[in-house]
């Protein structure tokens, strides 16, 4: 049981657990996880967190197939630059490691920005909160729990 996994039962959110044998060499966590679980990659969205230029971070969710805009997110949070958050800063702040980073069940509330592919999508997945854990949940219900917004931030 992680974090994400036990707020969506708590708060009754309906939602599936899906579960792959995790690769440590698999070069993307994300594509290997949409490839393992034989699903499209443009449903799976991965958990980036990125820290803004005066140290303040936020959360992207993206999927795995794309590439995060640092610029158009940092328009997006209202800021300068974005970059990439440190892994020390990111296991602090969510109580995840890196390559199992969930959206849900974080340490610290932080801004969380989804992309807005998601909106044409009845159910996406995101991590669980492990590596080799996913959970398969509704887009609206994804940003209602994490006070998020949809918005255009890959390039």
């Amino acid at each position: 049981m992680t974090p994400a996994i036990t707020l969506l039962q708590k708060k009754r959110i309906a939602h599936d657990v899906l579960k792959y044998q995790h690769d440590s060499n698999a070069p993307s966590y994300g594509l290997e996880a949409a490839e393992k679980l034989n699903l499209e990659a443009s449903a799976v969205f991965k958990t980036l967190v990125v820290a803004s230029d005066s140290g303040q971070l936020a959360v992207a969710v993206v999927p795995v197939n794309t590439m995060l805009s640092e610029k158009k997110m940092a328009k997006i949070l209202g800021v300068k630059k974005v970059a990439m958050a440190k892994a020390d800063h990111v296991i602090a702040a969510t109580g995840y490691i890196l390559g199992g980073v969930s959206p849900l069940g974080q340490k610290k509330s932080l801004p969380t920005v989804v992309h807005n592919s998601a909106q044409q999508l009845k159910r996406i997945y995101v991590s669980a909160g492990r590596r080799g854990l996913e959970v398969a949940l509704s887009p609206d219900d994804l940003t209602a729990l994490t006070r998020g917004r949809f918005a255009d931030i890959t390039g």
